[in-house]
Formats: C-alpha cells, sequence, structure tokens
C-alpha cells in the first residue's frame, strides 16, 4: 500500500491497483500550492463530510478521471445531480468493491456543502484487503463508538487521524482514538492549515511517543509505503 499525502485531509492511496482519493482540497490550500490537481488520477474519490475543505476539488478530479464517489447518501446525491458516478453509504453499512471491503462509521462533527445543501452525517472509513485494514477517520471529536472498530473490522495496519484541535480532536484526544481502535501506527491531518489549526508538531510527536504510538506527519507531496 502506498499512502500520498497532499495536504490538510486529503490522502491518496493506492492498494490493489486502485486508487482512492479522500477528501480532496488542494486549489484552496496554500501549503499544497506546487501540487498539480490536474495530474492526480482516481479511481474512487472518498468524502468524510461535505465542508469545502474536504470537497473542493472532488467534481474536478471525478469529472475528468471518472472516478466514483463514495460518501453518504445525501452527499453523493448532490453529486449523482451533477452528472457524476456515485455509490451511497450509510452508517455501520459496509460494502465490497474491487479493491477492497469498505464500512461507514461514526464521526461526530457538523457537514453543508458548498452551496447550503444539508450534508448529512459526517463519518469515517474504514477499507480493508488482502494488503491492509486501515482508518480514515475524517474530522471528528474522540467518541467511544471507535471502541467498536476493532470489534466489527480487522486488525488496523495504519490510522489517518485529525490532531489540529479546535474543530476535532487535538493531539490528547488522538492519542485515545488510537487506543480505542487498537492501532499504534498513526498518520495525523487536518493541522496547520489555518491558523486556527496550528500546533507543535514537535510536542504532538512527542506526545505519541510517550503513549507508545508513532505519530506520522508526511511532508504535502510525498509518498508513504506501508
Amino acid at each position: 500500500m502506498k499512502i500520498t499525502y497532499y495536504g490538510h485531509a486529503c490522502f491518496l492511496v493506492e492498494t490493489q491497483g486502485y486508487k482512492l482519493l479522500f477528501d480532496p482540497f488542494i486549489t484552496g490550500n496554500p501549503l499544497a500550492s506546487d501540487v498539480d490537481v490536474a495530474s492526480i488520477k482516481a479511481d474512487y474519490i472518498l468524502l468524510t463530510h461535505g465542508h469545502i475543505d474536504h470537497v473542493l476539488d472532488a467534481e474536478q478530479i471525478a469529472q475528468k478521471t471518472g472516478a466514483v464517489i463514495i460518501s453518504n447518501f445525501e452527499i453523493v446525491q448532490w453529486y449523482i445531480q451533477k452528472g457524476l458516478k456515485g455509490h451511497h453509504m450509510n452508517h455501520g453499512g459496509k460494502c465490497t468493491f474491487d479493491f477492497g471491503t469498505v464500512k461507514f462509521v461514526t464521526a461526530i462533527h457538523s457537514s453543508v456543502l458548498p452551496d447550503g445543501t444539508y450534508g448529512g452525517n459526517p463519518g469515517g472509513f474504514v477499507i480493508w484487503n488482502d494488503e491492509c485494514c486501515f482508518y480514515v477517520a475524517g474530522d471528528t471529536a474522540l467518541t467511544y463508538d471507535m471502541k467498536l472498530i476493532p470489534q466489527l473490522c480487522p486488525p488496523l495496519s495504519l490510522a489517518i487521524l485529525p490532531i489540529g484541535d479546535n474543530f476535532t480532536m487535538g493531539k490528547e484526544e488522538a492519542v485515545l482514538a488510537a487506543e480505542f481502535v487498537e492501532c499504534q501506527h498513526i498518520i495525523g491531518c487536518h493541522y496547520n492549515t489555518f491558523p486556527p489549526i496550528s500546533i507543535d508538531t514537535e510536542a504532538a510527536v512527542s506526545h505519541f511517543s510517550k503513549e507508545n504510538k508513532t505519530l506520522i506527519l508526511p511532508l504535502i507531496g510525498t509518498t508513504l509505503s506501508f
């Protein structure tokens, strides 16, 4: 499995020969100004919720690549009405795709689409196949429902958790989330993009280390292999 970080909460995961793009917010992120959106290829685009800092470039990329959008019912329906392809999901459900199984899990946040349309309830994704099992939490507070993930899904190889505080979990809650989902290796996201979510990255890495967890904070544009 390979993961490329495009800034904020946007990741491209390559697994089983497929490209899964999560929460594409690139052109509006000054920290990601070197990323060429037109060059990004995706087979699927997975959206955790409707806020513009998670969906800004989804329509453009889906039009160019023909990617299938996976999200909750309201968000997928909004894109289908624009002529794009989509697969509706909702909380607690799972579905098997050609790249693996996707389970849509709880996130505690808010959600509205860029034009003000109701965006349904936000969520996260747990995805597994013969190669890996990973969790993309989306924007969320710490929730006790995270304890259900190890009971309902295969053991996690990796979790992508927000750590920027203010709008989501901060480092203290994210460490607890890692404990709840029983995962040692965490990629942090949703930090430093805007002043309200600026953090001390060294302090965050140290905090995870003290709890015997590894926090990975990749540079924008870099690719990691797991």
